[in-house]
């Protein structure tokens, strides 16, 4: 894994744990979202910061939709 998802990993992980998402579940929702955004990456040439962050939330609707808002709108609220 490289160094930008290392990052966005620990973003996700200081969010689960300011919604007090349970430990476990944090790690499921993260794991299974960061596998989806790299295999829907994989083999694109040019990717942007935006395209990013729309996959990761629309992973992260599937499994939590308050940790999907708050990744979201991270810089906005907080």
């Amino acid at each position: 894994m490289d160094k930008t998802f290392q990052n966005l990993e620990k973003t996700l992980r200081l969010h689960a744990r300011g919604l007090r998402i349970p430990a476990g579940s944090a790690e499921v929702f993260i794991a299974e979202t960061l596998k989806s955004v790299e295999a829907s990456l994989h083999g694109k040439s040019i990717i942007t910061e935006q395209d990013l962050k729309r996959l990761v939330i629309k992973e992260l609707k599937k499994y939590h939709k308050d940790f999907a808002y708050v990744y979201a709108n991270c810089d906005i609220i907080i």
